[in-house]
This record gives C-alpha cells, structure tokens and sequence, in this order.
C-alpha cells in the first residue's frame, strides 16, 4: 500500500508539520460535497472501506421553482452541511482525531453552493491542521468504480468514461487518475437536463428522487392504450458531439401540435419515446468513440458510466447490447457505480482525493474555487499544490 504522508506549504521550508502523520497503512479522510442540490458528507478509507455516506436532498425546496434555485439550495447547504459531517462522523464511528485529511469539490458546479462545501472544509482543515485536497467533481465520478468494483473487475487505464448527469454530458478517454481527453461533449443542454424538463413537460411529480428518476419510473407504468407516437432521430449523426436541447424540444413541438389533454397513456408513449431516442444518442455516440479510438490503436476493454442518469436502468440495459454489437468476440465490460453513487455524494470525492494524499500532493487552505472546470485540465489546476 502507498505511503502516505499529509502535506501543506502554509508552513515555511524546514520541517513540515505534517510530516508529523506518520507514515501510515491507513488513511481516513473527511470529504464534503455541495456542487449542486445535495448537501453530503463522507468517511472513506485508503483500502476502499467506505465507512459513511450522507445525503441530504433538496428536491422538496426546488420543484416548485421547475428547477434548482440557487440561492435557496446555498441557504439549504448552511442549514445541512454542519449536521451531515456530525452524522457521517457518527455513523463511521470515528471523531476528527481520527481524520487524517478533508477532501471537498473545488469544482465545477454553482459556485455559491461550492463555497458552502469548500469553507466548511478549508475551515475544518485549517483549525485542525489537517491537509487538504480540492476535487473535479466529474473526475470523481469516473473513478468511482475504482472503489466500488469488485477486485476482477476494476477498470484499467485506459478506459472509456460515460459521464451523464444533469449539468455533463461527456465522453473521456481516461489514462490516468488525473489525466482525461474530452471525445464528446454537448453542443447545448445535458441529457440530465432534458430528462429533468421533459418530466415537467410531461406534468410528473418529483417525488424523492428527482424529475428525471420520475419519468423513469413513468415510463415502467403498466397500462393500456398507450398510442404509437414514432421515434425521434438522433441529431448530428456521424458527429462525434452530443445534442439533447433539439429532443426535449422535438417534445414541446409535439405537445403544442397536440389539441386538448392528452391521456394518461399518451404521456407515456411521449415518455418513453423521449427515453429510447436519449439512449439512442449515448448508445450511438459511445459506439462512434470507440471505433474513432480503434483507428488510434486505442482499444479499452472496460466502459465506465458515472452521474445521475447513471442510474437509470433502461439507458444500463441498452449501453449492454450497443456494445455487445460493436464487439461481439471480446467483450468489453460495462462498469457502473452502486445505483446510491450514480448521484452526487462526497464518497466519490474522498475517493478521488486518495492518490494526492497519498503523494503528499495537497492544497493550501486559500486554494479558489472554480465552478467551470475543463475535466482535461485537472493537471494543470492541481500544479500549484504542495508536496510534503
């Protein structure tokens, strides 16, 4: 197992105080997320035990506003960041002596619920004289699998990433932990969004687990007289680039074509159109990557699929069979997180913060935020760092 050794260059050359965390078999970190709409807090470890993982979740405070309001998520995460890191300390058993760093997301996201997440950490670490680690939030989520999967079946540089969530639509090519070349991304809107707005559209309750969790289960409905509405086209074919705006409006032009209510079973025929022609999109794309990296002599053998619409388990199904198509003789393998880390958490941040700690690579307590981040440039952002 790696050494690990804490680091921080607030102190002045000589020796450094966290040289003083000895060298260690095990490494305990704190880490903190508040990108977006969920306010969480972990206790992971450097042998991939994850000891706590909590989740506060927002939805009841935006689906009145049709979406996330930032301001109210900001004053959501104030309320909810000091009672998710008692609780994740609680439910791990372990007290802030026993924290041997504190990671939190740097970036990207909406940077005033950023701050919530980032101060609390800085603050943390600062008072405790712990060292520090900011995280890509989508980097985490592409290396998630590295924690979650089982010893035969961890992914293995280099490997595809699908990252889809509601603010990302991305396919990487991952060679390292910190090193991803962007394949795809979106000329508009991510896939998360337009599930989110086609499930308004579509009049769906929330519920707990979100808009787009929502027409999911929408579209699962058993019901009877559910007409033919067609099939939407997949924009741009033969592009290596992503579209989702173009779809949730192929959505609104039916729907203002359409006179009076519709049924009950209209709306899922809408549904699950709306859903087949979105999985068509990642299904071709993803193929489309593949086959423009065989002609670099690029030839992953495991796909990762990471973010909330991760989780949805048609799209999980379909992904199988587009690359049980494209490579029939050697399979490659499909990698997804657990369905309770497709969404954010800061499990995936601890994670993702890991190998830095590991390296003694850590940040100082005034490190900025960045709420835009090209995933291709975590190397370059992190240059700054300190080594022990």
């Amino acid at each position: 197992m790696s050494t690990i050794i804490g680091s921080s260059s607030r102190h002045s050359r000589g020796l450094h105080p966290f040289r003083l965390l000895c060298r260690r078999a095990l490494f305990t970190v704190l880490a903190l997320e508040s990108s977006a709409d969920d306010t969480c807090a972990a206790v992971v470890t450097s042998s991939r035990q994850i000891l706590s993982n909590v989740v506060v979740k927002q939805h009841d405070l935006h689906e009145g506003f049709g979406g996330i309001h930032p301001t109210v998520a900001i004053e959501a995460h104030q309320r909810n960041m000091p009672g998710a890191v008692r609780r994740a300390l609680e439910n791990a058993k372990r007290t802030m002596q026993d924290i041997d760093g504190i990671a939190f997301t740097r970036g990207p996201g909406i940077g005033g619920c950023l701050s919530v997440g980032s101060n609390a950490a800085k603050s943390l670490a600062a008072a405790l004289n712990k060292p520090l680690v900011g995280v890509h939030h989508m980097q985490a989520h592409a290396l998630t699998p590295l924690l979650t999967a089982p010893p035969d079946r961890i992914p293995e540089f280099p490997f595809i990433t699908l990252l889809i969530s509601g603010g990302h639509t991305l396919l990487l090519l991952a060679t390292s932990q910190t090193s991803f070349e962007v394949l795809a991304t979106t000329a508009d809107e991510s896939v998360g969004r337009s599930f989110d707005k086609v499930a308004r559209l579509l009049g769906l309750s929330w519920g707990t687990r979100g808009p787009g969790a929502a027409l999911e289960d929408f579209c699962r409905r058993d019901i009877s007289g559910v007409p033919d509405v067609g099939s939407f086209p997949v924009p741009m074919a033969g592009k290596l680039a992503f579209s989702y705006s173009c779809l949730h409006s192929s959505i609104e032009r039916y729907l203002a074509g359409t006179q009076g209510p519709l049924t009950e079973g209209h709306r899922v025929a809408l549904a699950r159109a709306f859903q087949d022609a979105a999985a068509r999109q990642l299904c071709e794309k993803l193929t489309l990557g593949l086959e423009k990296l065989s002609l670099r002599n690029i030839n992953p053998r495991h796909v990762v699929v990471s973010g909330g619409v991760a989780s949805n388990l048609f799209l999980r199904t379909r992904l199988r069979a587009a690359l049980d198509v494209y490579s029939p003789d050697a399979k490659i393998d499909l990698v997804f997180p657990p369905l309770e880390l497709c969404t954010d958490n800061a499990v995936m941040i601890g994670w993702a913060a890991m190998h830095r700690f590991a390296s003694g690579d850590c940040d100082d307590y005034s490190i900025d935020l960045r709420a835009k981040w090209d995933i291709s440039t975590i190397s370059d952002a992190n240059s700054g760092a300190f080594q022990a």
